[in-house]
C-alpha cells in the first residue's frame, strides 16, 4: 500500500505544477458554462414545468460540472500510459515489483485530482458571486453535501476504472486514437455531459440510468444540485459502489489476459 500512496504523491506533485494550463483551461470553462446555462435558460422561459429538473438544479448541475471537469470527463487522457504500450516502453514496468493496474488506477486519479484542485476553485468563486437565476447554490443540508462528497469519490473510482479499459485496449489495437473516440463521446454523452441524464427521453433514459456511465457525473451532480435526495441519493451510491466492484475486478481479469499476451519486438 505504501507503494501505491507513493506513486500518487509523486504524480500528485508533478500535475499540481500545470498552473498556466490549468488557467487557460478555467477561461474555457468560464465561457463553455454561460453557454450552456445561457442556452438552457432561453427553454426554460417558454415552459418552465416542462422539464424535469429545476433551473436552479440545472444551474448548479452545470457549474459543478465545470468545476469538476478534470475529476469526471473521459477526454482527460494520459497518454504517457497509451504510449508507453504503442512504443514498447511497458517493457520497463513490466519487471517493476508493482501490481501494474494499480498503479496506473493511481495515477490516473493522482492526475484527475491535481488537475481538479487547479481548476475549481476560481469557477466555484465566481458561480456563488454571480447574480440570479445563474448563481450556484449550496446543497439544501450538510448532510446532502456528505452524501455529494461520497458520490464524487465513488464517480471518480468508476472513471478510473472505465479508463483503464480504454488503456487495456490499446494492447490489442496498438493505437490510441479510436480508442480515445469512442469512449469519449459514448461515455460524455451516456454520463450526462452534453446534457443532464433527465432530459433524455423516457424509454432511453431507463436504460442509460443502469449502464455505469450513470455512475460518473451525473450521481454526485446531480445529488449536489437536490435533484436527487434522502433515499434515492443512497440507492444512488450503492449503484455506484456496484459498477466500481465490477469494473475493477473485469478489469484486472482483462489486464491479467492482455499481459499474458503481450510481446515486445526490439531493443
Amino acid at each position: 500500500m505504501k507503494q501505491y500512496i507513493s506513486i500518487f504523491r509523486i504524480r500528485f506533485s508533478n500535475m499540481i505544477q500545470y498552473r498556466a494550463a490549468a488557467a487557460a483551461g478555467i477561461v474555457t470553462q468560464f465561457v463553455w458554462g454561460f453557454m450552456l446555462i445561457f442556452s438552457f435558460a432561453a427553454f426554460y422561459r417558454s415552459n418552465p414545468s416542462a422539464f424535469p429538473m429545476e433551473f436552479s438544479h440545472t444551474v448548479s448541475y452545470i457549474w459543478m460540472q465545470q468545476a469538476f471537469l478534470a475529476l469526471f470527463m473521459m477526454w482527460f487522457w494520459e497518454s504517457d500510459i497509451s504510449e508507453a504500450i504503442e512504443s514498447g516502453g511497458i517493457a520497463y514496468e513490466l519487471v517493476r515489483p508493482l501490481n501494474l493496474y494499480n498503479r496506473w488506477f493511481c495515477q490516473i486519479c493522482a492526475t484527475r485530482i491535481a488537475r481538479t484542485l487547479l481548476r475549481c476553485m476560481p469557477i466555484l468563486i465566481v458561480a456563488f458571486l454571480i447574480p440570479e437565476p445563474y448563481r450556484m447554490s449550496l446543497p439544501p443540508d450538510a448532510a446532502q453535501f456528505a452524501l455529494f462528497i461520497l458520490s464524487a469519490a465513488l464517480a471518480l473510482g468508476v472513471v478510473a476504472a472505465l479508463s483503464m479499459f480504454a488503456y487495456i485496449s490499446v494492447f490489442y489495437t496498438m493505437s490510441s486514437l479510436g480508442i480515445r473516440l469512442l469512449f469519449m463521446m459514448i461515455s460524455g454523452f451516456l454520463a450526462g455531459e452534453v446534457i443532464p441524464i433527465p432530459f433524455f427521453p423516457d424509454r432511453f433514459r431507463a436504460v442509460a440510468e443502469l449502464l455505469p456511465f450513470a455512475a460518473m457525473q451525473n450521481m454526485p451532480l446531480r445529488i449536489y444540485s437536490g435533484n436527487i435526495a434522502g433515499a434515492d441519493a443512497l440507492r444512488g451510491i450503492v449503484f455506484q459502489l456496484f459498477w466500481l466492484a465490477v469494473m475493477i475486478i473485469t478489469g484486472r481479469f482483462a489486464m491479467s489476459r492482455a499481459l499474458k499476451k503481450v510481446i515486445i519486438q526490439g531493443g
